[in-house]
This record gives C-alpha cells, structure tokens and sequence, in this order.
C-alpha cells in the first residue's frame, strides 16, 4: 500500500536526531521528538493579530503565564511588531516593552522564555531578566553584534529567513527557487554563527513564513520542510493567524484563522517540525499531538 504520509517519511533522517538545549538553572529543552509549542507575547500596540491586547505589562505577564499553563514549552516575548510595513521602535523603547514582561514571567514560572528581538543590546538585557533563548528573524544580519553575543553567553537562539525589512519585505518578493534559496540562506546563518564561536546544536532554523514572501512562496516552503531539516538544525514554523492562511480560507480577520493554523501545525508536526510558534497554545498543542499519532512520531 502507498505511503499517504510521503512527508513525514522524508524527514525520517533528519528527524530522528534529539538535541537538548541546556538553560539557566539546570533546566532544559528537548527537541526533536515532539513539536514544542513556542507561545506568542507581543508587548506591542500594532502586532498584525493581537496588537495593544497585551501592551499592558501585567496583562502581557498573565498572557505568557497562561500560554505556559496550556502546554507552551517556550513564551515568546516580543517589544516590536514585525509585521509588513513597520518601522523600527527606539532601543529604549523595546527595553522598556519586554524587560518587564520577562522579568515577571521568570519570577513566577519554569518555564523557557525567547526574546524576540534582532538588536544584541535588547537581547544582552534580555538574557540577564531571565530569558533563556534568543529568536532573531533576520538570522544574525540586522546586529553585527547578536553572533559575538550568543557565542559569549551559550544561549540557544532561532535563526530565520527574510527578504529585505519587515517595512518592505512583501513588496513584490520573488525567488527563481524558493525552497533553495531559503535553505541556502540558512546554511548560510549557521555557518556564519559557527565561525564566531557559536555551537550548531544551539542552533534552529526557521524558513520565515510570511516574511517576505507570496502565498505559493508560503505554501511551498511548507511542502518542503524536509529540506530545511537536513540542514542539522532543529526546525521552527511561524505560521500562525498569517495573511496567506486569510488568502486561502478567505479571511480578512486574523482571529478567524484558528483553524488554518491549526491545519499548519498538524502538517508541520507530521514532517518533523521541531518548534511551531503560535497565538493559541491549547489548540495546536492538540492538533500536533493528534499528527504525530497519526504519523507514529
């Protein structure tokens, strides 16, 4: 009988590696086993999907606490949105944002905490109010200082894929071979980080849904997450509430794309996704589990 999973088997190689990233506090991080669920808490008035719900600093600590106590495995946290079309807010700005957040979030739980930032500075600063991992969507280029600070400190970091700046990265995007070039860019970013002392097991790759990128760019990427896998690294997907899942489903609403999330995760799992970053943690916990039954992952 044909195989009606053709891409969980092709990741079977790579998928079988485990790394554990070790934190702060003798805590630790397995991944490649089940898919982590990576929370979302944007300290920010203008995120495309839930900008200004959680500004408020008590509010953006109950969000991260909650997504933690519906089975996130790592919070997020985030001072400035990265959505198409926005602009760079002042350092001081985003310290202000997240350091709180972080802070708080460390005080009352275990559990793995990411800054979302490009800037080393914010991520110095991060690192010391308790964050445990670094996630930086221009995998290394925007700082010249964030490879110097990750090989310095050890911690864990998400290198991702973008076309250009989150001010002009959608605007008119187009690659001879999507799949090639974003793993190429990858390649590119660990071995860049390896060379300024920075392990690669400490390492993941994210292909950057959205960033930069069309609708068949998108949907592409993620027929093909084997290809990303076989770079080594663990894999993060970011696809949740995104413009492409309203494309398909027609959905202007960015709360209206639950369930085209929810279809991404399960795939993502199925083929070997290591990490999804994601709105609503309880839900594509649930669709990741059933997944990887499915698929005996």
């Amino acid at each position: 009988m044909s195989n009606p999973w053709p891409f969980a088997l092709q990741s079977a190689g790579p998928a079988a590696r485990r790394w554990r990233w070790e934190l702060r506090g003798g805590r630790g991080l397995e991944l490649g086993g089940r898919t982590v669920i990576m929370g979302i808490v944007n300290v920010t008035p203008d995120s495309f999907s839930d900008g200004g719900r959680h500004f408020d600093r008590r509010a953006a600590v109950e969000h991260g606490l909650r997504l933690a106590e519906e089975g996130a495995g790592i919070v997020d946290v985030g001072g400035q949105s990265t959505r198409p079309g926005s602009a760079e807010v002042p350092l001081d700005e985003e310290l202000d944002r997240v350091l709180p957040v972080i802070e708080g979030i460390r005080a009352a739980s275990p559990v793995a905490v990411s800054v979302d930032t490009y800037r080393a500075d914010v991520a110095r600063r991060a690192l010391a109010a308790g964050a445990d991992i670094v996630n930086d969507i221009s995998a290394f280029r925007f700082d010249a200082g964030m490879l110097a600070l990750l090989a310095e400190t050890g911690a864990p970091a998400v290198a991702m894929h973008i076309r250009g700046t989150p001010r002009d990265m959608q605007r008119d995007p187009r690659y001879a071979d999507v799949v090639g070039e974003v793993a190429g860019h990858l390649r590119e970013a660990v071995e860049r980080a390896e060379r300024a002392g920075v392990r690669r097991e400490r390492l993941a790759v994210d292909p950057g849904i959205g960033f930069g990128k069309t609708l068949e760019h998108n949907l592409e990427l993620l027929r093909n997450l084997p290809a990303i896998r076989e770079l080594g690294c663990p894999v993060a997907v970011g696809a949740s509430r995104k413009a492409f899942i309203g494309s398909v489903l027609g959905q202007s609403e960015p709360a209206a794309r639950l369930e085209g999330t929810l279809a991404v995760t399960a795939l993502a799992a199925a083929a070997g996704a290591d990490i999804v970053r994601v709105h609503d943690a309880c839900a594509n916990l649930r669709a990741a589990r059933m997944a990887e039954a499915v698929v005996g992952r």
